[in-house]
């Protein structure tokens, strides 16, 4: 066993490739080899998105509890722009590994196209009613009038740049499923790079920037993940990756972009249904007021955090089955899975281990407000607990996903979320008086019960005969 395992400097040769991206052949050789040279970037990918949430956070709570609220609601509706974004990359990560296993690459770059052009269709939309409505939003959600004043210009600017949002997630779906992770990586680099250096000049002033408050976090961020876009559009009309994509490919191609809506209807069902529970559970949160919806802010912020590289693990899988059903290896694909599932076990039992013993130090480093930290501190534990079984339960839907069938993922979302979560949720927190805990040990028993049915359906193998 212990000969299986590579030398450090093996170790680091292997890292080396795979942050460069050197190595694009996933449908051959070892599997373990596959599994690290996709997830490295992918997990590097994933913590550097995650770090938009934290550094937000940190500095948005030293203007006040109600600016780190106006985060929290505001997320919340922000969740349903990323579940379009999610659904469509899934659909883009599948068609494109699908057409790179099969070596068809002038395919995966006209499905790119299209993947951009429905994205940018979609966010238009989104930005008008995010400009024209925010205040009217942070109503809806339970937000107090206090904080409506205080934070809408966050809600207006995040939503009306949420174009920024879109493309970033489809286009890094599409390098992904390419086999290009490293260069989603390097570009969600820039776009934290520049978030963590404008953020505390637009929310506290610097030289002729004024202090713009909760407002300015949004505009440092639109403004980071702008420009990480355009980095995006030049490495794809430049060719610096496997795809390459002109001018002359700037044309609606109907059979192309209607397949691509067959297969994200289910991506964005699923997500819908995910994050609309989630929206859901925020209203709840509201009810007992800005102290403990802020202690849910952050540990709900520093828990993405931590499922980032669980993610990047996930979205490996992910490539590997579209690519390895591309190229007719179906039994390599389910190899993966299973490896990768493993790998994130063990990554997930080592968080919940650290959730569960320093929460309240977790959370006194981004609020001192006792209240804050206890409902904080509170949440972490109690969703830490089914951490193992998150491990797997995100792998194998991912892995539903790479291989084109979404439908499956979306049934499961809605029996958990919709018909178990959110009725224990109010009727523990509400009805029963149990308090925000009721909230949390419902997130916990939803996602225990995505593991076992996923794990359940995934071994019946139907994803293995479907076509995109």
């Amino acid at each position: 066993m212990l000969s299986n395992i590579p030398s450090l400097p093996k170790l680091y040769k292997y890292f080396k490739i795979a942050i460069t991206g050197k190595e694009q052949e996933f449908t051959s050789g070892s599997i373990r080899r596959a599994v690290f040279m996709l997830a490295i970037p992918m997990i590097l990918e994933m913590l550097m998105e995650s770090i938009f949430a934290i550094v937000d956070i940190f500095y948005v709570s030293k203007v006040s509890v109600n600016a780190v609220a106006t985060i929290g609601l505001t997320e919340s509706v922000i969740t349903l722009v990323y579940a379009v974004a999610i659904g469509l990359s899934m659909a883009a990560t599948a068609i494109v590994a699908r057409r790179i296993g099969e070596k068809d690459i002038k395919g995966a770059s006209q499905a790119t196209v299209q993947v951009i052009f429905l994205g940018v269709a979609i966010a238009v939309i989104i930005s008008i009613i995010g400009i024209l409505y925010p205040k009217e939003i942070l109503g809806l959600m339970g937000g107090e009038p206090e904080l409506i004043a205080e934070g809408y210009g966050y809600t207006q600017v995040l939503l009306g740049g949420n174009v920024t949002i879109m493309l970033l997630f489809l286009i890094n779906a599409v390098f992904r499923g390419a086999g290009n992770a490293s260069i989603a990586m390097w570009t969600l680099i820039l776009s934290n790079g520049l978030n963590l250096i404008l953020d505390p000049m637009f929310i506290f002033g610097f030289g002729p920037i004024p202090a713009m408050g909760v407002e300015g976090a949004a505009i440092a961020t639109t403004i980071g993940r702008g420009t990480a876009v355009v980095f995006q559009l030049l490495v794809l009309f430049y060719g610096w990756s496997k795809l390459k994509i002109g001018f002359k490919d700037l044309v609606i191609r109907m059979n192309i972009l209607m397949n691509l809506i067959k297969v994200s209807i289910g991506g964005i069902g699923q997500f819908l249904i995910a994050t609309s529970s989630w929206v859901f559970l925020m209203r709840i949160m509201s009810e007992f007021g800005s102290d403990v919806l802020a202690g849910y802010t952050i540990a709900i912020r520093v828990m993405l955090f931590s499922l980032m590289p669980s993610w990047g693990m996930s979205n490996a899988a992910a490539t590997l089955v579209g690519q390895n059903l591309g190229a007719k290896h179906p039994e390599r694909a389910e190899k993966s899975v299973w490896l990768t599932g493993k790998y994130n076990a063990y990554f997930m039992a080592f968080v919940s281990v650290l959730y569960l013993i320093f929460a309240k130090q977790i959370l006194l480093f981004f609020s001192s407000e006792p209240n804050v930290v206890d409902y904080g501190s509170k949440c972490l534990r109690i969703i830490a607990a089914g951490y193992v079984f998150y491990a797997y339960g995100m792998v194998v839907i991912q892995s539903f996903n790479g291989s084109g069938d979404t439908k499956t993922p979306t049934y499961i979302n809605f029996v958990c979320f919709w018909v178990v979560q959110l009725p224990f949720a109010y009727l523990t927190a509400i009805y029963f008086d149990a308090g925000p805990e009721g909230v949390f040990w419902a997130i916990t028993l939803a996602e225990v019960l995505i593991a076992i049915i996923g794990i359940i359906w995934f071994r019946k193998g139907k994803w293995k005969t479907v076509k995109v």
